[in-house]
């Protein structure tokens, strides 16, 4: 689905958003041979009872699954939060899940200690690496988190290249990823937007940690999202590199709102408190990124969120 965008139009004392078409995102260059993705492992699934393995454990939906398709997920503790997200391509007898390289041999550890006698091989795939790929190409599948990130496909590292421009993209798609924005057990789902990427099912029959993730649902109000920050090109070049463990915060009149844990060119990613950042907007306050103007990039489903947390006040 692609998400629309907001311009946000700053007046005295409030602000005031227009909704604006979605930027269109330019297909990335697709090299020959294919680009691989930097940081990304595979991790393998295999044999009759991997659905039903997954469909008690994952916050993803497992059924109706055909061969071929992708579906985005994770395993979360029993306290709600993310041990580690998966973009996971169906097989003909299982799955194959592209995770976080630094966070697979945990996620392997867990699948088997959940296994007990449900036949299901788990196995690293270092004969496989994920690559970046134009649609059409024989295996590759549309990246279920946003309908502008580019195509994935599992293939032979042999002859390829990193894929230099990819951070570029999932930052402007708003797109957080593990290793690069948030750690493993560190957040939420819908601190990395999980909810809105189609990757937790609050209908399916249970997965570990649906009870903490279905009452924050409920409640009506998320805490905490990653936002898009834009600054202008001529302060693009002030933006340090970023990681979880090197964030730069969020203020706005010297309340802290957030920290931004990724960037690339003049944008960013930033885990926000959307409840203070409604008091800032209602305020007409401006947005820094250390010392850095920066404007928010808006979604109407974010413009709902923050509106629950004004009309609260």
């Amino acid at each position: 689905m692609r998400l629309p965008s907001c311009t946000g139009l700053s007046l005295p004392g409030k602000t005031r958003w227009v909704t604006a078409r979605p930027t269109r995102l330019t297909s990335p260059p697709m090299a020959d041979p294919l680009t691989y993705y930097p940081g990304r492992a595979v991790l393998s699934l295999d044999g009759p009872d991997t659905i039903s393995l997954l469909e008690r454990l994952v916050t993803n939906n497992t059924q109706d699954w055909s061969p071929g398709e992708a579906r985005y997920g994770a395993l979360l503790t029993p306290q709600g939060k993310v041990i580690a997200d998966y973009i996971a391509q169906r097989t003909e007898t299982g799955v194959l899940l592209d995770v976080d390289a630094e966070a697979r041999e945990d996620l392997a550890r867990r699948f088997k200690l959940f296994r007990l006698r449900a036949k299901v091989e788990i196995e690293p795939r270092d004969d496989l690496i994920l690559a970046c790929a134009a649609p059409g190409t024989p295996g590759a599948f549309p990246d279920p988190r946003h309908a502008q990130m580019p195509h994935r496909v599992f293939t032979t590292p042999e002859g390829l290249e990193p894929a230099l421009d990819y951070d570029a993209r999932r930052i402007a798609c708003g797109v957080p990823e593990q290793g690069k924005d948030f750690a493993s057990a560190e957040v939420f789902p819908s601190e990395i937007n999980m909810d809105r990427h189609g990757g937790v099912d609050l209908k399916k029959g249970c997965f570990v940690g649906q009870e903490v993730v279905s009452r924050m649902h409920r409640r009506g109000k998320i805490r905490k999202r990653t936002l898009i920050l834009s600054a202008s090109p001529a302060d693009a070049s002030g933006i340090p590199p970023l990681s979880p463990a090197n964030a730069l915060p969020v203020t706005s009149s010297s309340q802290a709102l957030g920290e931004a844990t990724s960037a690339s060119e003049n944008k960013a990613l930033a885990r926000i408190r959307l409840d203070r950042l409604a008091s800032a907007l209602a305020a007409g306050g401006d947005l820094k990124l250390g010392e850095i103007p920066v404007t928010l990039e808006k979604s109407v489903w974010l413009q709902g969120e923050i509106a629950a947390f004004e009309s609260h006040d």
